[in-house]
């Protein structure tokens, strides 16, 4: 999706297409805290403002991925996990899960085929108190290195003049190859069929004090059916919310949690940066959505998401967004839940 009033002030349209796009698909997904810059200078207020979509928020919604919806279901851990970290959600056993398919962007109304990205959120909770979240993207990288440059990116964006989202991308090729993932990574036909991840790097702790880096990541396990572009266009504007909960309907749905290790040397704190595929894994257990409901009236609805929320054994790492995330998703949050008057508790079709 091209930004129009950045096409008619005359930028290649190569280099921009998608920019308004790409904002919006990382806006809630990764945002920025007033501990990078001075707080006269950027507030996590200022910076949920920004992401707001010309014609306003949607009042009682998330400030992005607005359109979404609610499953439930659990996590059955098979103990490998445990090696990396003490958190009692890597021991063998079942814990419940409640959670949120998502899609990036301000608009509650948006047809589905127009997402550029998915989204899926978690909660997992065990008996001792531990309480794991994570809002995960389908994209296999981010689109800034650091705090900073994404907010130097999303202002660049918006601004009026020309010269300054140009300027932005010849200093930032990294941002160029997330537009260009965005604009023509193929689609599949549904939440089930796609692979999710962190992109952001975490701190395990093991037993005996051990600390590793590393990633996680949720493969599905149905075969995933890419659509071309005319198909993508053909399908119903809710498509991917009728999709899910008419498989989940007729049968739950799995997703395999893999645990990736950083090697030495391998950048840990920059999420533009996939490490490569021979780094070690663990599987560490099964992810079943056993149970859609529309978010309006849902579980999901008000649980926030926050990626800094971690057990015991799972820690943040030198990797800034977290942090940053978390200070503009209690902003959202708050937000929203002072304007639950307007939240509209009647859904159509599962769409908010």
């Amino acid at each position: 999706m091209s930004h129009p009033d950045l096409e008619h002030r005359g930028l290649p349209i190569r280099p921009i297409m998608g920019i308004a796009a790409v904002v919006t698909i990382a806006g809630a997904a990764f945002a920025y805290t007033a501990g990078w810059l001075s707080p006269h200078r950027l507030t996590p207020q200022k910076f949920v403002a920004a992401l707001a979509p010309p014609k306003g928020p949607a009042l009682g919604h998330r400030r992005n991925h607005v359109i979404g919806i609610c499953y439930t279901g659990t996590f059955t851990a098979n103990g490998a996990g445990s090696a990396l970290s003490t958190a009692q959600v890597f021991r063998s056993g079942q814990y419940p899960v409640v959670g949120r398919f998502n899609l990036p962007g301000g608009d509650p109304h948006m047809p589905d085929a127009l997402a550029q990205a998915r989204g899926f959120s978690f909660r997992i909770t065990t008996p001792d108190g531990g309480d794991w979240r994570s809002a995960m993207l389908d994209a296999p990288f981010f689109a800034a290195s650091s705090p900073e440059n994404f907010y130097k990116f999303i202002t660049a964006a918006a601004s009026k003049n020309p010269n300054d989202i140009k300027t932005y991308l010849g200093a930032h090729p990294e941002t160029l190859s997330f537009i260009g993932w965005a604009k023509g990574h193929p689609r599949t036909e549904s939440w089930a069929e796609d692979r999710f991840n962190s992109l952001n790097s975490f701190v395990f702790t093991d037993g005996s004090g051990t600390k590793r880096t590393g990633r996680w990541s949720l493969v599905p396990s149905a075969p995933a059916v890419t659509l071309t572009p005319d198909e993508l266009k053909a399908r119903d504007p809710n498509f991917l919310l009728q999709d899910i909960t008419q498989r989940v309907a007729a049968a739950p749905q799995h997703w395999d949690l893999i645990l990736t290790i950083a090697n030495p040397g391998d950048s840990t704190s920059d999420p533009t940066k996939a490490w490569p595929v021979d780094r070690q894994t663990i599987k560490a257990g099964m992810l079943t959505v056993s149970q859609i409901e529309d978010e309006a009236n849902g579980p999901c609805r008000d649980v926030n998401f926050d990626p800094a929320v971690l057990p015991a054994g799972i820690a943040t790492s030198d990797d800034g967004f977290p942090a940053a995330r978390s200070a503009a998703y209690r902003v959202s949050f708050d937000k929203r839940i002072a304007e639950a008057k307007s939240y509209p508790h009647t859904t159509a079709g599962g769409q908010q």
